[in-house]
């Protein structure tokens, strides 16, 4: 499913010292950062994985124990997994 990146999305990352910032405002996240990324894709086919909400955790929990505190390398496993299986 492809998020809708509209003049919205563009206007909250527009700078008033720079070409453009990678932050927008405090709603649409994933689309502001799709904003500021099809700035530098060009036609190439591309995605963005929102994972800002996994990446991190502040302390180890019994509900997750495979998980100590901080990076969690979410998606890591994902990625490797997607580039084996389209380009092998």
């Amino acid at each position: 499913w492809q998020l809708p990146i509209d003049d919205d999305f563009r206007d909250q990352i527009k700078s008033t010292v720079a070409d453009i910032k990678n932050t927008g405002g405090s709603q649409g996240g994933a689309e502001t950062a799709g904003a500021f990324l099809e700035n530098f894709v060009g036609n190439t086919p591309w995605l963005h994985l929102d994972i800002a909400g996994t990446a991190w955790t502040q302390e180890k929990t019994a509900k997750k124990e495979y998980l100590g505190k901080g990076a969690t390398g979410y998606g890591v496993r994902l990625l490797t997994e997607f580039s084996t299986m389209v380009f092998q």
